[in-house]
């Protein structure tokens, strides 16, 4: 199974309301950070997450975070 394609060496900073959110766990999906099904035959799932208030987040795009589908800064070490 091949890795996690980089999207970019930032977060994607988003104020999301409310709901259920699929975040792109492959690196391939044309709406980062969110998954549109790109990762089908790679072995790789997205992660899903609720969001219960409007808010301001900041979710990772370089693929590498240990706090999925959050930014931890990993991409400062690419």
């Amino acid at each position: 199974m091949e890795g996690p394609k980089v999207a970019a060496k930032f977060p994607a900073a988003l104020n999301l309301e409310p709901g259920n959110y699929f975040w792109c766990a492959c690196g391939k999906s044309k709406n980062q950070p969110f998954c549109d099904g790109s990762h089908q035959g790679s072995g790789i799932v997205p992660t899903q997450f609720k969001i219960d208030e409007k808010k301001d987040v900041f979710l990772c795009q370089c693929k590498q975070s240990k706090n999925a589908p959050y930014c931890d800064g990993s991409h400062n070490n690419l």
